[in-house]
Parts: C-alpha cells; sequence; structure tokens
C-alpha cells in the first residue's frame, strides 16, 4: 500500500436495510452492498471525509459520520444495526502480520438479535468444554480488539453470554473448521442470521410446539498476511 494512501474498506451488517451504497463525500465506493457482504480495500486520500451509507440506487441517506483517515493506515466501515437506528462506525485495522507462530483475530458483535454472547475458537484437537473464551459479554457494537492466538485449525462457536460450554450448551453458531498460517490476521464480524424454530418443551402438541431461537454469523475478513 503506498505510504501516503489510507485504505478503506465497507461492510453491510444492517439485517433489515437493504441492499446499500456508500460515499465518501460525493465519489462512490460501493454500490448494491448487500447484507452479510464486504468490499475489498479502496485506496483513499487522507484527511477528513464524509463517509455516508445510502438505499442502494438512491441518495436517501441511513447513516452518516465525519472521520479522519490517516495515511499508511488500513480502516473498516461497518454499517449496522436496523435500518431505523443505523449506525456506520470507523475501525482501525492491524496491518502488520501477527508474531511468527500466531493468529491476530479481532471479534466485532453487529448481532441485532438475542443479547450478549461469548466467543470461542475450538481447536480442531480440542473441545469446547475446554477451550477458553477468546471474547466475553460482547453486545451490539462490542469490540474485542485484537488477540494473538496460536495460528492452527479453529471453528468458531458463539454462544449466549455465560453459558456454561460444554457438548450440549446452547450453541447460536457451530462453524466450520478454518485453516489460519502463522501471520494472518482477521477481523471476525458477527451479524444476525435467519430465524429458526426449535421445539418449545412441555407445550403439546408437538407440531405447533416450536418457538423463534436467534442465531448468529459471521463474516471473516482478512486484514493481513504475513509477508
Amino acid at each position: 500500500m503506498p505510504s501516503n494512501s489510507a485504505q478503506l474498506r465497507v461492510v453491510d451488517a444492517s439485517p433489515d436495510a437493504g441492499s446499500v451504497d456508500s460515499y465518501e463525500n460525493n465519489a462512490g465506493l460501493a454500490y448494491n452492498l448487500g447484507f452479510g457482504m464486504v468490499t475489498t480495500y479502496v485506496p483513499m486520500q487522507p484527511g477528513g471525509v464524509t463517509l455516508a451509507a445510502t438505499r442502494a440506487g438512491s441518495r436517501q441517506t441511513l447513516a452518516t459520520n465525519n472521520v479522519t483517515l490517516a495515511a499508511g493506515r488500513q480502516y473498516t466501515a461497518i454499517v449496522g444495526n436496523t435500518a431505523a437506528e443505523m449506525q456506520q462506525t470507523l475501525y482501525v485495522d492491524q496491518m502488520q502480520p501477527a508474531p511468527a507462530g500466531q493468529i491476530a483475530v479481532r471479534i466485532i458483535d453487529e448481532v441485532t438479535r438475542g443479547g450478549a454472547v461469548d466467543v470461542y475458537l475450538v481447536p480442531s484437537t480440542g473441545k469446547l468444554a475446554f477451550t477458553a473464551p477468546l471474547a466475553t459479554n460482547l453486545n451490539l457494537g462490542g469490540n474485542s480488539g485484537y488477540v494473538n492466538v496460536p495460528a492452527g485449525m479453529y471453528a468458531l462457536v458463539v454462544v449466549p453470554a455465560g453459558t456454561v460450554p460444554s457438548s450440549t450448551a446452547e450453541m447460536l453458531l457451530s462453524g466450520a473448521q478454518v485453516s489460519y498460517a502463522s501471520g494472518a490476521v482477521r477481523t471476525v464480524v458477527l451479524i444476525d442470521s435467519p430465524l429458526t424454530m426449535r421445539p418449545f418443551a412441555g407445550v403439546r402438541p408437538e407440531p405447533q410446539a416450536s418457538v423463534l431461537t436467534p442465531a448468529v454469523q459471521a463474516i471473516i475478513a482478512v486484514d493481513a498476511d504475513a509477508i
């Protein structure tokens, strides 16, 4: 990245706003960005700019904020919350690879349903019950900051905050095993997943005995890799 420019990417994490367009001052950064999508880094002139998220195909502003971008830095702008309370938040990204033998992972919570969560990276050789949480009690807008852990293969698991980890624990997300190489830096953005139905104990008849359960999905964005 040229040292005289900044880099910015945009994430659409609002579950009900529909597709959005993103603008820097009056210049378009991204168009028709759908829920759960993340752009690549876009080179930007450093200095003060106005970032705006609008409804796709229109200039109806949903969220806007004034930010200052520094030369030689990378940023993530997350358009989140529900359409009625939409917010746009700017985060400074880690550009340098994690130390040798380590990875750096940051968790940002943009889940609008279900309350606070605990987040685990469960190694392929381990179990949830014997894994320390990567982040605890994250609420909407919560940011764990970057946490270094050994490089390897991990499954991302999200549970309601305070859940005792076990094989039978209620899970909002139980992800597939993903391999992370030494030096990898990743931002994980937790977002809403479609509501699912589950049986509601003690109610009969069973076909009608169900309730809506919030669930979570994750966007894993690449911040940096080993050079």
